[in-house]
């Protein structure tokens, strides 16, 4: 917490404005357009309650089917099976561990033959850097095909310049309590489609007609952000670009501790963009560093300290393993996100990690090294 929260918390309690609307929701969604660079937002319970509305509003509906990003976490996929539809997925390009144009242009390519294009891309920005959404929008514009960015892990990062958040036709960010700025829980919608966001708000206000009394044309969601988490919100957007520039710190110190141990390397950052570093990754590769990323778990474990593996790729889900996947490799004979999957280890990276916290993290993995 930055220190400012219970500031606003105290304005909401004493204005009385607790319900699901009011001025720090107003307030909250207006300050995040205005530094995301577009026309309006909508906050909302959650990120995933963002990814269902723009699912929605791109016209997603039983038996269509939606482009989806590979490496990516579960909540991607899910808003897709909310409206009846099924998932493709597209895999990982080794550059940026984000969706591939190439997996996609052949997605797109079998898709037309069959006559049966998508409804939607989602593209998921992993670990908090933007795919190369260059060629991913080209080939979207090309086919007609709406493009949702799911920049839930990717707030101040940037895109040539344009900050994630705003590069689809409608956009994602995800405030739960392990963002880069958090609600505790909750999200955001963002878009230049005013009109669009204006049926959205209609839907997450359980799409209550204007009449004098309680009427319903349509199926609408309970999806409004409170006016008390919007005031949290407000005073963590205060500071994202503090938060970028700690996260980033950390994983400097990271890459310059552990980078030369053998085996390991670290998430690249493309040439395309600011990475804001939400998770430091690392992959380690067994052959050379003779211990595995779940070896090294298990010992910073035995210490108290908890690390995890990477997403496990969307097509190896149990409950999604049924559906198409495209490959970055031609031939289709590997997949890069089960291969980053294999080697990769997510470390603590929190905008609260000390010098010293972040010291003994790197000296146990260390002595990982030596004694397994």
């Amino acid at each position: 917490m930055t220190g400012r929260e219970m500031d606003y918390i105290k304005e909401a309690f004493d204005s009385n404005w607790i319900a699901p609307l009011g001025p720090h929701v107003d307030a909250f969604e207006r300050e995040m357009a205005d530094y995301v660079g577009v026309s309006g937002a909508l906050a909302l319970s959650s990120g995933t309650a963002a990814l269902h509305l723009a699912l929605k509003l791109a016209g997603v509906e039983r038996g269509d089917r939606v482009f989806c990003s590979d490496l990516t976490f579960a909540a991607t996929v899910n808003p897709v099976f909310y409206e009846g539809a099924e998932p493709v997925f597209i895999d990982a390009e080794p550059e940026s561990w984000n969706l591939s144009p190439l997996a996609l242009e052949r997605a797109f390519a079998d898709a037309e033959r069959e006559g049966r294009l998508p409804k939607a891309v989602v593209a998921a920005d992993l670990y908090g850097q933007s795919a190369d959404y260059g060629p991913i929008e080209a080939l979207c514009d090309r086919y007609g095909v709406p493009l949702v960015e799911d920049a839930a892990e990717a707030l101040g990062a940037t895109y040539r310049g344009k900050k994630c958040g705003a590069l689809g036709r409608w956009n994602v960010l995800s405030f739960n309590g392990n963002k880069i700025i958090t609600t505790s829980g909750g999200g955001m919608l963002l878009s230049d489609d005013v009109e669009g966001l204006a049926k959205a708000r209609f839907w997450a206000t359980q799409a209550r007609d204007k009449a004098p009394w309680y009427q319903h044309s349509e199926i609408g969601y309970n999806y409004r952000m409170s006016n008390l988490l919007a005031a949290v919100g407000r005073a963590q957007l205060g500071v994202i670009e503090d938060r970028v520039a700690t996260r980033r710190a950390v994983f400097d110190r990271y890459v310059r501790e552990l980078g030369k141990l053998p085996g390991v390397s670290f998430m690249p950052e493309v040439s395309f963009g600011r990475h804001n570093r939400w998770l430091t990754v690392a992959l380690v590769d067994p052959s050379r560093a003779g211990v595995s990323p779940l070896d090294l778990m298990g010992v910073l474990e035995k210490e108290n300290i908890e690390s995890r593996p990477l997403w496990k790729p969307m097509h190896l889900q149990p409950v999604f393993e049924a559906y198409p996947f495209y490959s970055h490799d031609q031939e289709g004979d590997s997949a890069v996100s089960a291969s980053l999957f294999d080697r990769g280890l997510c470390l603590p990276s929190g905008s609260s990690l000390s010098e010293p916290e972040q010291e003994r993290i790197v000296q146990i993995i260390r002595s990982g090294f030596k004694g397994i």
